[in-house]
């Protein structure tokens, strides 16, 4: 994960919710006052945002010192620790909710993507992620990805070619559209094309596609149709993909499988954060 970055975006996400000052904390606490922050997990499963933890309560005030106990990948259990933190009261205060947002959405991901990846487990099929991700968390979603043991499809428009229904009715077919894409960009950069029928099939293999996106086809159609593609060229499977169904999809023989609802229906995992006075 970019720390740079990161650092960036929790600027901006502090500038959101504080505003020109806590009026809940900073009226009532005097800034001498100190106290302990312990963030715990309230439900089973993979934690993932340390840095989030470490780098946004540095963001609020740099003199706060911060103990992580879980690596990132980590299981947790309900009561697990997660951090512990001191400093003044104000400036934990002021961290905590912008903090347990990140880390309970990035830590749902990595949860329910690793509950995938086990379904799978033992096939070749690999776990991946979309752009169906929250605006301006994308880096953090697609690194809970990562995090829970899937991996990543492009970042966005700019660092692969994935041609869908809408841009091969405007080339006309899959040839004309795959040798216009590269002839322009070259041949450093992939070009994947989403197909639907056989016909389709054909033609992507004709135009000697990077990569073959079977979507929304049953998993016996894949097998079928997936033992006329060459080795060379990677196969994906996306779309009326299930729990129930995944597996059979994995056993279809496909390098990937793309699953959207990993970052855009994410449920949050239960983590809460106890804000503890100090002992004068």
């Amino acid at each position: 994960m970019n720390t740079i970055k990161l650092k960036s975006m929790l600027e901006q996400f502090y500038i959101e919710d504080i505003g020109d000052n806590d009026i809940s904390s900073d009226f009532l606490f005097p800034k001498e006052v100190t106290g302990e922050l312990q963030i715990v997990a309230k439900k089973e499963g993979v934690f993932c945002g340390r840095k989030v933890i470490e780098e946004g309560l540095y963001v609020v005030d740099s003199s706060t010192k911060v103990v992580c106990h879980i690596e990132d990948g980590g299981k947790i259990k309900r009561g697990t620790l997660i951090a512990t933190a001191t400093g003044s009261v104000c400036s934990l205060l002021k961290s905590e909710r912008v903090i347990l947002n990140l880390i309970q959405r990035m830590s749902g991901i990595a949860t329910e993507t690793n509950r995938v990846v086990q379904k799978i487990e033992g096939t070749r099929t690999k776990v991946c992620d979309t752009r169906k991700t929250a605006p301006g968390l994308r880096m953090l979603d697609k690194y809970a990805v990562r995090t829970g043991g899937g991996v990543n499809h492009r970042n966005g428009l700019y660092d692969a070619v994935m041609l869908k229904d809408n841009h091969l009715a405007f080339a006309g077919s899959i040839s004309k559209a795959v040798e216009k894409v590269r002839a322009a960009l070259g041949h450093t950069v992939k070009i994947e094309v989403e197909i639907e029928t056989f016909e389709q099939l054909q033609q992507a293999i004709a135009a000697n596609a990077d990569i073959i996106m079977f979507d929304n086809c049953t998993p016996e159609t894949i097998k079928e149709w997936r033992q006329i593609v060459p080795d060379t060229i990677i196969t994906e499977a996306s779309g009326m993909i299930t729990n129930e169904t995944i597996r059979a999809y994995a056993e279809a023989g496909v390098d990937y499988i793309s699953l959207g609802y990993l970052t855009h229906s994410v449920k949050a995992l239960d983590i809460s954060a106890l804000v503890k006075v100090s002992e004068s």
